[in-house]
């Protein structure tokens, strides 16, 4: 098995979640794990699994995960199977009533990110993940990288 998985992160905490699932994803065969900075819509061609993760802004996924998924070609991730990961910080955390409102109402950037690379052709693998930041900046909640890892190996399993 051909992985990649790809992130962006903002204070590090989504780059330390895509390091645990791509260390639990190592057993399986090649995994690459790039920033996004670093990757062009051509190296995902030939991969068996594509994961994409970005911290969650504005209820949406980071300008440079939005873009690089606008610049997969139509149909450039057939046979793939795709899935999508976020970190947030979790909708009980959120002090302001108007706050919890719009992440009911908008969500997180996972969704987005499965949706687009759907669209481009990728079977999902798995259901969009979420990953909880405490505060705004981080750190992670304890034991976020140990089911990351679980949320990894998940995927691998129902192949």
């Amino acid at each position: 098995m051909k992985a990649l998985v790809i992130y962006d992160s903002v204070h590090g905490n989504t780059e330390q979640i895509a390091r645990a699932i791509g260390n639990a994803l190592r057993d399986q065969g090649d995994v690459e794990v790039l920033r996004v900075d670093d990757v062009g819509p051509e190296q995902l061609a030939g991969s068996d699994l594509l994961i994409v993760g970005s911290p969650t802004h504005a209820f949406r996924p980071t300008p440079a995960i939005k873009n690089l998924l606008r610049r997969i070609p139509a149909n450039g991730l057939r046979g793939i199977r795709v899935a999508a990961f976020d970190t947030r910080i979790s909708v009980s955390d959120i002090d302001s009533r108007a706050g919890r409102f719009f992440v009911s109402r908008f969500g997180y950037a996972a969704q987005p990110i499965l949706s687009k690379l759907e669209k481009k052709g990728g079977e999902p693998a798995a259901a969009p993940e979420g990953f909880i930041v405490e505060g705004t900046e981080g750190p992670l909640r304890e034991g976020e990288l140990a089911r990351a890892a679980d949320w990894a190996r998940q995927i691998v399993a129902t192949q």
